[in-house]
């Protein structure tokens, strides 16, 4: 399957509202690259304090979301996922392009540069109707889950 709704990306992700920013994925080529898509709306709990006035999206959480398409694209390869959680552990080469704003639709496209057992590298750029909004180098660790 190269598409996954909400409901198969929850499967995946141990995020959750308010924190799950990724709404579907569109594209899927194991181990190698991943498009994702979050529908940004004026109801986004950060809105209320970024700003009331002229809302954009927190430049951070474009990374974030970039993060969790790249996290899919990882944790989809290990069978006992359930057991795992991915920890963001680096950013290289982040910039900050334009502004993302309610009503926008942002596509997350992000391309391995490393899948290992246990440490992860990815590209990812953050797009509005095909202009960059966010891109950087991300990396992560996949870890066991914290017991409760």
């Amino acid at each position: 399957m190269n598409t996954y709704d909400i409901n198969e990306i929850q499967k995946i992700l141990p995020h959750r509202y308010p924190f799950l920013l990724v709404d579907k994925i569109i594209e899927l080529e194991p181990r190698i690259r991943i498009v994702g898509v979050k529908q940004v709306t004026f109801n986004e709990h950060f809105f209320q304090g970024h700003f009331p006035e002229a809302p954009v999206m927190p430049g951070v959480l474009q990374i974030e979301a970039l993060a969790q398409v790249g996290a899919i694209l990882a944790l989809r390869e290990f069978e006992d996922r359930d057991s795992k959680i991915p920890f963001f552990t680096g950013l290289d080469k982040a910039k900050f392009r334009r502004p993302v704003v309610p009503g926008d639709t942002l596509t997350l496209e992000v391309t391995a540069l490393r899948i290992g057992r246990k440490v992860q590298k990815m590209r990812g750029e953050a797009k509005v109707d095909g202009n960059i909004t966010a891109e950087a180098e991300i990396m992560s660790v996949i870890g066991d889950k914290p017991k409760a």
